[in-house]
């Protein structure tokens, strides 16, 4: 008997880069499975919408569809939805809770994002209508003032560190309470060291894990010597002011990263560096917004 496999949803509603016969933009619904660690095959799911459509009626059926489907294929129902964009967010979660699912405005939809720059990519110039180039400029994201971390979760020490890539490859074997595990790429040099934050606290370390669990952190990045933390769909937080030499070798393996490990980074929580358990460990990832 096959055990159902269960797994977050991540969704994007939007128009497409088609222009359909009678001449209005195609607006498709894309949903993925976020893999794990394992790199099992994802449920992956696609429906075109008719433009004059676009609604949360039309979504909510669309849904149920989907979900459908993904049991026929072996699928439980997710426990929460991620979408990014914040103007679809409203539509989005009005759908959702006419079928009773979850919506977590969250930039952590790695594998969304994989998907859809191959459709982009191999996809859509092959479509009928495709229109080379957007009609308009891309708006740039705008990014908000980073908030300093509240003083309750930031524990009672913090460092910037690396772990091998093949080591990287175990972590789902590890003792973890609270965890966000993604797929590796497979590459011949397992020894590529990837940059990552660990954070201790020897009497707080569960509920600064449980907090950054529901921050959905998406990537750290460096601002001049100022670290931070972008989490959730549009959310900054300053961890930390580095030293100028720190702050520029930590620059050196986030780059380094990106360019060999497909942006891929690492956060840990522990009571105490020695302590072999994690409180809490998620992989990130840096990717072209």
């Amino acid at each position: 008997m096959n055990i159902p496999q269960q797994a977050d949803w991540e969704l994007d509603f939007y128009s497409r880069p088609i222009l359909e016969p009678d001449g209005k933009k195609r607006w498709e619904l894309l949903i993925t499975s976020s893999q794990d660690i394992s790199g099992a095959k994802p449920f992956q799911w696609e429906k075109i919408c008719p433009a004059g459509e676009v609604n949360s009626l039309w979504l909510a059926e669309a849904l149920k569809e989907a979900l459908t489907d993904a049991k026929k294929q072996g699928w439980n129902e997710p426990l929460k939805i991620r979408c990014w964009r914040t103007s679809m967010r409203t539509m989005i979660k009005k759908a959702a809770s006419k079928v009773g699912l979850e919506v977590v405005p969250s930039r952590r939809t790695y594998s969304l994002i994989e998907w859809m720059a191959q459709r982009e990519k191999e996809i859509y110039p092959n479509e009928p209508g495709y229109m080379v180039g957007p009609l308009a400029p891309t708006q740039s994201r705008l990014l908000n003032q980073a908030i300093p971390l509240p003083e309750a979760v930031r524990g009672d020490a913090l460092t910037l560190a690396s772990l091998p890539l093949g080591t990287l490859r175990e972590a789902q074997d590890w003792p973890i309470e609270f965890s966000g595990l993604l797929p590796i790429q497979k590459t011949d040099n397992d020894n590529l060291e990837i940059p990552g934050l660990r954070l201790f606290s020897k009497t707080r370390a569960l509920p600064l894990a449980a907090w950054l669990s529901g921050l959905e952190p998406v990537k750290l990045t460096l601002e001049g010597n100022q670290l931070l933390l972008e989490a959730g769909e549009e959310d900054r937080w300053l961890v930390t002011d580095l030293e100028i030499d720190i702050a520029s070798n930590a620059k050196k393996s986030f780059l380094a990263s990106k360019d060999k490990a497909g942006g891929l980074q690492f956060i840990s929580v522990q009571s105490t560096p020695k302590e072999e358990r994690f409180l809490g460990f998620w992989m990130l990832r840096d990717l072209p917004e």
